[in-house]
């Protein structure tokens, strides 16, 4: 063998063109196998991390490699807020089912009989109605919907479409989520509906043009919905109403269905009842929607429907339709190069993509990152392939939090979320993907103690090292921005030197979830953290608050001390 290998050398060392073509085609072929088995539907790259330098603060953990993620996913989120049946309908929410497993095709029979045995089941939950046909221009189900070429599975629809608080969830081609409140067309023979789901080989997602409906028992009633639109309050008549809200319609036998379609057809994202009369707009300054009246003085019976409230001439009873408010869907890179670099700091899972997704909608530019996640350039972060000293974004997400980073920037704005909520949170996306969650193995095993122990230091000392090194930073909490959104995303525009205009921030408001928020379903039924746990975590929320206000800023919400 030795000998071989000396008279290879030696025949190599003489025509060394001949081993640099061997060289040159063995990397091919194995490039080429590498693409054919990794790359099946959208290649995504999900966002690396760097570890800790040596400048960073103590007790800061590896964060991991870059890793291949070989899916694909698109979810249309709709805001918070919504409300089924007006003021007088109560639902009864129920969890959707248990997640699938994952596979590939087998025969049309046996996919039926599993997906048969598994609707027994689930019955008490989401009650499987039929195969039925599906139009592209003319859909079945015309709520939200989404598609995940690689990881649908039954669960997840459901679950999406029950969160958002729809009747029905469709699942179309194996990869396609559909939801409504109203099967809109006729039955098609189940061999029609003959696609395996794409994340489990056990239930199956509809066919070519044909949807597999579930109805589901029932969504949940914190969604509050009316069919596709989202209940948004009860508020006062604007003083120029027929401004604020130009396009009227008189309906004497009135009801929120009729109202909510009129000013779908007419392509606003409002439909405000005002008793016999359906008004439509857009949230302006002349109607903000900010100061909301009790729902009292909105209960007077829809003349079309005795168990709805229409609202009165003075009191408005305000729904979103699903039509998109575009006034601020518009975002581009920076026309000039920006003189300063803006960081968007946050521990992860404190909410930076979601602060992200605001900023671009308020501002009409892109954000860019520190790191690159293909996942969420293929959601629409187009600044996300950007280097992140570019200039060509209007400020970059960080999690890094060494003297020597930090000094890069020239102005931060700081992100901190209550440290219970933002493990949790970086744990499932650590372990479940950006809107996934960990599996229950994951939360009893080993994996949740030792990452309290080491990212629970991390959340204190990434606060203390941006209070200590950055140059200009604004601190901004979650929860405060979640409660007061208008407000607080003034503040952050404000450092980022653009003068946001009011209709857009508006439009920010109806559209604030983006493709980011998890099901709020899928919640632990137990506390994960231990005494242990919650007597460190308390610790550095001390920590954290006396350094907050050292600096003259308010300390941390009371909510971070909830035990």
């Amino acid at each position: 063998m030795a000998k071989l290998l000396v008279k290879l050398q030696r025949y190599f060392r003489r025509k060394p063109v001949r081993f640099f073509t061997l060289l040159a085609l063995y990397l091919a072929a194995g490039s080429l196998v590498f693409l054919h088995s990794g790359f099946s539907g959208e290649p995504t790259v999900p966002g690396s991390q760097r570890s800790p330098g040596a400048g960073e603060g103590p007790g800061l953990p590896y964060l991991g490699v870059m890793q291949l993620s070989r899916g694909f996913k698109a979810a249309v989120t709709m805001p918070e807020g919504g409300r089924r049946h007006g003021l007088r309908f109560k639902s009864t929410s129920k969890e959707p089912v248990e997640r699938g497993k994952a596979g590939d095709y087998g025969s049309t029979r046996s996919r039926a009989l599993r997906s048969r045995s598994g609707r027994e089941k689930e019955e008490d939950r989401a009650r499987y109605i039929g195969c039925y046909v599906d139009n592209t221009r003319r859909r079945t189900l015309r709520g939200v919907s989404f598609f995940d070429y690689k990881k649908m599975t039954v669960f997840r629809c459901q679950d999406n479409c029950a969160e958002r608080g729809y009747l029905y969830a469709g699942l179309e081609f194996g990869a396609e989520c559909y939801c409504g409140h109203k099967v809109q067309a006729s039955n098609a023979s189940e061999s029609e509906c003959n696609m395996e789901c794409k994340g489990e080989r056990s239930n199956t997602c509809g066919g070519v043009n044909r949807l597999s409906i579930y109805r589901l028992e029932l969504a949940q009633e914190s969604a509050r919905r009316y069919g596709s639109a989202i209940f948004r309050g009860c508020f006062r008549r604007p003083d120029n109403v027929s401004i604020a809200l130009p396009v009227s319609q008189l309906m004497l036998n009135m009801s929120v269905d009729k109202c909510v379609d009129f000013c779908t057809e007419k392509e606003y994202p409002l439909s405000a009842l005002a008793g016999t009369t359906c008004r439509c707009g857009f949230p302006t300054t002349l109607f903000t929607l900010h100061e909301r009246e009790d729902e009292q003085l909105c209960a007077q019976k829809c003349a079309g429907e005795e168990f709805e409230s229409c609202g009165t001439a003075e009191y408005l009873l305000v729904y979103q339709t699903q039509v998109q408010d575009n006034r601020c869907m518009d975002r581009r890179f920076l026309p000039t190069r920006a003189k300063q670099l803006v960081a968007l700091a946050s521990f992860p899972g404190a909410g930076n993509t979601w602060a992200r997704h605001l900023i671009e909608l308020a501002t009409g530019f892109y954000t860019g990152s520190y790191y690159f996640d293909g996942s969420l350039y293929n959601k629409g972060f187009k600044g996300e392939r950007d280097h992140w000293r570019s200039g060509r974004t209007i400020c970059i997400k960080t999690h890094e939090s060494g003297q020597k980073e930090i000094e890069s920037f020239d102005s931060a704005i700081l992100l901190i979320r209550n440290p219970y909520k933002a493990l949790m949170a970086e744990f499932n996306r650590k372990y479940g993907g950006h809107i996934g969650f960990a599996a229950h193995a994951h939360w009893k095993g080993k994996e949740w103690p030792e990452f309290v122990a080491n990212y629970a230091p991390w959340w204190a000392t990434h606060t203390l090292d941006w209070l200590r090194y950055g140059k200009k930073v604004l601190v901004v909490h979650f929860e405060d921005l979640k409660r007061d959104l208008f407000v607080q995303l003034q503040r952050m525009v404000g450092l980022l030197g653009i003068a946001a205009c009011q209709d857009r921030l508006l439009c920010v408001e109806g559209q604030k979830d983006g493709n980011f928020k998890r099901s709020g379903l899928r919640k632990l039924e137990y506390d994960p953290y231990t005494p242990e746990m919650r007597k460190m975590i308390s610790g550095y929320i001390k920590m954290v608050d006396t350094a907050l206000k050292l600096r003259n800023l308010s300390g941390v919400p009371d909510d971070y001390y909830p035990r």
